[in-house]
């Protein structure tokens, strides 16, 4: 969990998801309507996986490149063959040295499916069980002996996160008293936990909420079980044995100097209207945040292919673990989650089953999309914060599935659609229109371009959402639905 500030949030995903956990930084960016335009032409053309699909997705990136919404490496394969692999922009922006396909970037959250195999290796060898209590690992943290691993696993855990903390007495305290050299640690996050005992903010199994506090504390059982550091057991029971050979947990001692092929993470000032080196600003701040477990790993877009098709077989554990990583959570009342141990999961009916998971941190924004039903992947690594994800946009044209026809709306119409609505306390999703067309943005997001399918459902186009509205018995618009695969959110207008 390496950051520019204490106790972040942290871990994204697509738009639905960032929606239904507050606002976690959301990975499928928002294209501005010059992109958008681009890619609107590129629907007219069926996509597939030859010659021609090819360049359709060429002309995407490249179209997301020139409009700086773009920089960092794509790959696509399909059954393990490479049909997409291709470098945009700089790794170093003070040298314009170019990124290639070896370029080493922060996976971010995408380092927790990495955490979770760990853990599932140390089940097969008999050194653990999934229904463990976490004390059995980590007496100190008595206040949670009812949390067990599964449940960090799966984030049903109930742990208030990073996010919740940052501001709070507590953190302060501990921050000021107790911290060495300002690293907070995975045993500082422990510490904590044990001294101050915040309480869950639901009990474990009946809800599911994003979490990466529970992967911090997965981190620290897999030091205590294997007797080995996080980064040693996972470089000797993953990285190893799969030949990532360019990756690895970044440690406090390890500077990009020492990295080869380094990817440097750019974060954008909206007051200096610039990229600045998020190295830089980490070295000028007086906290950092060094825990293993959530984040912390550093990769190639090569190397991540290499552990997709590991997955496939039975190289790292057997194939009914790969089943139970691969499968949602159930909650205490039999409801069933789009979370598995360290990804997350979507059954779409045009697609099939996919999992994938994304990630921000320190400048990077990372994704890899497994559709495990059909055999392709898609990784996409980069290294300007404010970059587009148009993998939804990918699948589209993938599986040769049209949008719905849009519909243009009045003005009247318009408005009666346009207004905030809460999805939760303190986080609002905002619907307005403005010459002629509409727009949504969430609490602490960018603009979305919206789409009428018809006068009461709304649809994106950046990402697979629709917004479906519902009227009382006046004709006036009360609440939207969020509608994204099988998922269905409730938002009351205000």
């Amino acid at each position: 969990m390496r950051t520019l500030k204490p106790f972040p949030s942290r871990g994204s995903y697509d738009f639905c998801t960032t929606l239904k956990n507050y606002c976690k930084a959301a990975v499928f960016k928002i294209m501005n309507l010059k992109f958008m335009t681009v890619i609107i032409f590129l629907f007219i053309v069926p996509f597939a996986f030859g010659q021609n699909g090819i360049l359709i997705i060429d002309s995407l990136m490249t179209a997301a490149h020139n409009d700086g919404k773009l920089n960092g490496n794509v790959l696509i394969a399909e059954k393990g063959q490479i049909v997409y692999n291709r470098s945009f922009g700089f790794a170093n922006e003070t040298t314009n040295e170019k990124l290639n396909e070896n370029s080493v970037f922060g996976l971010a959250s995408v380092s927790k499916q990495f955490t979770a195999m760990a853990i599932a290796i140390l089940k097969e060898q008999g050194k653990l069980n999934y229904d463990d209590k976490i004390t059995k690992y980590l007496p100190e943290l008595t206040a949670y002996d009812n949390i067990n691993i599964r449940n960090l696993l799966n984030h049903t855990s109930g742990l208030q996160d990073f996010e919740q903390l940052t501001n709070s007495r507590e953190a302060k305290e501990y921050m000021s008293t107790r911290l060495v050299d300002n690293i907070v640690t995975n045993q500082d996050v422990v510490a904590f936990f044990s001294m101050y005992k915040p309480k869950l903010i639901f009990n474990p199994g009946t809800k599911s909420e994003y979490c990466d506090i529970g992967y911090v504390f997965l981190g620290s059982i897999i030091e205590k079980v294997s007797g080995l550091t996080y980064a040693e057991f996972l470089d000797k029971t993953i990285f190893k044995p799969l030949e990532m050979n360019n990756t690895f947990v970044l440690s406090p001692e390890t500077t990009p100097d020492k990295i080869k092929n380094y990817a440097w993470g750019y974060v954008y000032s909206e007051s200096l209207k610039k990229y600045l080196s998020a190295d830089s600003l980490i070295a000028k701040n007086n906290l950092q945040i060094m825990t293993d477990g959530p984040a912390g790993i550093y990769s190639t877009v090569l190397d991540l292919l290499k552990w997709d098709r590991a997955l496939y077989t039975e190289q790292l554990v057997s194939f009914s673990s790969l089943k139970e990583i691969f499968e949602p959570a159930v909650l205490s009342d039999n409801t069933r989650t789009g979370n598995g141990f360290g990804w997350f999961i979507r059954q779409d009916p045009n697609y099939g089953k996919s999992v994938y998971h994304t990630g921000e941190d320190r400048g990077y924004i990372t994704c890899i999309e497994r559709n495990i039903d059909h055999d392709k992947t898609i990784i996409i690594l980069e290294n300007h914060d404010q970059g587009v994800f148009p993998v939804d946009i990918i699948n589209h044209n993938l599986y040769n599935i049209a949008f719905p026809n849009e519909a243009k709306l009045s003005q009247q119409q318009l408005d009666a659609l346009s207004g905030t609505y809460e999805i939760q306390k303190g986080f609002d999703l905002r619907i307005w229109s403005e010459n002629g067309k509409i727009y949504g943005q969430a609490t602490g997001q960018k603009v979305l371009p919206l789409f009428a399918e018809n006068e009461l459902i709304l649809f994106a186009k950046a990402v697979d959402a629709k917004l479906q509205f519902e009227k009382n018995k006046q004709g006036k618009i009360t609440c939207l639905y969020i509608l994204q695969h099988g998922d269905k959110t409730r938002a009351e207008k205000k």
